[in-house]
């Protein structure tokens, strides 16, 4: 009896599926890997990986948000090597934060969703650089990496924005 209830409680999932969110992080990571050190300026590059955990947080409830975004991560780690998890911890904390900021507003405003971005940047920068730090990275870069971050932030917004406007063209042009 006490499971009928917990069920009644439950939201129905109103989302991106699964095969197109996963669709989206193999493209993102392939993109991240390959293109977009050539766009990178003072070697600081768009994160690709962000905009795609970003933009399904945004969609989705936190639960749902906290496993992309510690998939995500975890790729990302594997990627990088010698990271040692700070990737998964602050990419899985970003999304949870990115689902609790867009609680109440609407998923596909310009404006909003490229905030939430510019945001999610300087907070995962934050936490991957804090958890490096526990792994003993030296804390004498701290003003380049807020440097970088705030760069990186404003690529990333900018990359969101791109994204979501040709997102729109596509499904308005098939629809």
């Amino acid at each position: 009896m006490s499971s009928y209830r917990s069920k009644i409680h439950e939201a129905p999932f109103v989302g991106p599926s699964w095969f197109v969110v996963a669709a989206w992080l193999i493209v993102a990571l392939i993109a991240q890997v390959t293109l977009f050190h050539y766009v990178a300026i003072r070697g600081v590059q768009p994160s690709a990986v962000l905009v795609a955990v970003v933009w399904y947080a945004i969609r989705v409830d936190s639960r749902r948000a906290a496993v992309y975004g510690l998939a995500a991560g975890v790729c990302e780690d594997f990627l990088a090597m010698h990271t040692g998890g700070a990737w998964t911890i602050s990419t899985t904390l970003v999304a949870v934060i990115a689902g609790a900021i867009s609680r109440g507003f609407f998923a596909d405003s310009l404006p909003l969703v490229a905030t939430i971005t510019y945001i999610a940047t300087l907070v995962r920068a934050l936490f991957f650089w804090v958890v490096m730090g526990f792994e003993g990275y030296p804390p004498g870069l701290a003003t380049l990496h807020f440097h970088e971050a705030l760069l990186q932030a404003v690529f990333n917004a900018l990359l969101m924005v791109i994204v979501m406007i040709g997102v729109r063209n596509y499904e308005a042009h098939f629809e």
